[in-house]
């Protein structure tokens, strides 16, 4: 019975590979012919479908940019990008994109030790970081048996100091990489989907106003509080705002 159900699951697998790829291309020739609603409307059945690459997110974040639909095509596009992070065509769209929003706002720049230090997290993923620091834990493990069981004094010198630098290497390497799992985790990004919508002290409608920002905008999401967000700009400023007025980026 069990192996029937896997066949089943396995040929239904297949067919619905089969129809996302031919809705796939009928959009694509939609998109060509600049039928973009029609061609959108395609697209999106096949991520309805359970579909997730850049290149579907690319090209539903074309078909709005070519709409004007401003917040939804910065939203597709990120989510491509975060698929496939150097890719140039994905960089080039995302920046014409985000000429068409209407705030400003600049970057704070780090500076000194913690930028140094992030560049060097970002090197490498968190599995990159983990994997390396387990090479260096087997390198201090033999250089260790090496020294256990060498006779000479220069080679006992020798194994002992390259080992214990190899030890040393996998402690800086775990480090990094439980810190680059810490940056991973706390970057919460998302894109404001109101035409305009009132930034708050506090999450509920009687605290001040703190700010206004507008469709498109890319905040990071610090905090939830019942049907409020806490966000952060680049250039510092924080504030809460409603739940629907914002989409989270790593919902996929």
């Amino acid at each position: 019975m069990k192996q029937l159900i896997y066949i089943l699951a396995f040929f239904g697998s297949i067919l619905t590979f089969a129809q996302n790829s031919q809705l796939f291309d009928d959009a694509n020739a939609l998109y060509n012919d600049a039928n973009y609603t029609e061609a959108l409307e395609k697209y999106k059945t096949v991520l309805n479908s359970g579909e997730h690459s850049a290149e579907l997110y690319f090209n539903i974040g074309n078909a709005h940019y070519k709409l004007n639909h401003i917040a939804p095509s910065i939203y597709y596009y990120e989510k491509a990008l975060l698929l496939k992070p150097n890719d140039k065509d994905i960089k080039n769209n995302i920046a014409f994109a985000r000429n068409m929003t209407v705030d400003a706002i600049d970057s704070v720049p780090e500076v000194g030790i913690s930028k140094l230090i992030k560049n060097v997290t970002n090197m490498m993923s968190f599995d990159g970081w983990a994997k390396t620091a387990i090479v260096f834990v087997m390198l201090f493990v033999m250089l260790f048996i090496a020294y256990y069981f060498s006779h000479s004094t220069s080679k006992k010198r020798l194994t002992f100091l390259t080992s214990n630098l190899s030890f040393v290497l996998a402690i800086v390497s775990l480090v990094f990489a439980f810190h680059k799992f810490k940056l991973v985790s706390n970057d919460q990004p998302a894109i404001i989907f109101a035409q305009e919508t009132k930034i708050k002290s506090e999450p509920n409608l009687r605290s001040t106003e703190s700010f206004v920002l507008h469709e498109g905008t890319k905040v990071q999401v610090l905090d939830t509080v019942s049907n409020w967000k806490k966000i952060k700009l680049s250039d510092g400023k924080v504030g809460w705002i409603a739940n629907d007025d914002i989409k989270m980026l790593k919902n996929f």
